[in-house]
């Protein structure tokens, strides 16, 4: 099943409540990937393109509570590019409607312009997107930055950005450490005994973050 021939591998952000196996799937396929808590989206396979995957329980349940809509508006904020995949077999026990189901994917393709795209398995979905990052990097040329940046962030958003690039933040831990230091010049000078006066911090966070920004950088080969 392995079709990623080429030298160069494409990357791929996979956000960290993603399951293993479609993770797992990506690595067989040939594919590099970087697990991180992700914005927006669970997949990242260029700056332009991202894909949001869902269950087609959680699918459904997302269409009932209007979740799904909310985070299409999102993620078009921030990314040209959105698909859409649905993972699993059809329910016959759906607690939507044809009509109502139909009335979705219209909207997801005509009022939000996303393409919808539908899987039956976690190996068929990695499959989806690993062709979507040879596509976008291997053949169009689009880059995969190490953090993918979103467009017209605000200056509160962008501090929080740097702070959630720190290992094991995210975005809950990045306001405390904004709330307790008051900027990001003070995060990222404090010494290892202050960053554990934060709730949540721990004596291991506060040592990888210290490792991070002291430890002297090598470039990577290749």
């Amino acid at each position: 099943m392995v079709f990623l021939a080429e030298e160069k591998k494409p990357r791929i952000a996979v956000d960290s409540r993603e399951p293993d196996e479609v993770c797992d799937c990506l690595e067989s396929l040939g594919a590099e990937i970087e697990i991180r808590q992700l914005a927006l989206g669970d997949y990242q396979v260029s700056d332009r393109l991202a894909v949001e995957r869902k269950t087609r329980a959680d699918f459904e349940s997302s269409i009932v509570d209007g979740r799904l809509f909310r985070q299409l508006k999102e993620l078009l904020g921030s990314f040209e590019r959105v698909i859409v995949i649905v993972e699993g077999s059809p329910d016959s026990d759906s607690r939507l409607s044809r009509a109502a189901l139909l009335g979705a994917y219209s909207s997801i393709i005509s009022d939000f312009g996303c393409a919808i795209f539908f899987t039956r398995s976690a190996s068929a979905t990695a499959e989806m997107v690993a062709a979507l990052a040879r596509h976008e990097q291997l053949t169009k040329k689009q880059e995969l930055s190490v953090y993918a940046k979103k467009k017209a962030l605000t200056l509160a958003d962008q501090q929080r950005a740097v702070i959630e690039a720190l290992p094991n933040v995210g975005p809950s831990m990045a306001k405390a450490l904004l709330s307790y230091f008051d900027t990001v010049e003070n995060v990222m000078t404090a010494p290892e005994s202050e960053l554990q006066e934060v709730d949540n911090m721990g004596g291991k966070k506060a040592k990888k973050i210290r490792e991070l920004l002291t430890r002297r950088h090598k470039a990577e080969k290749g």
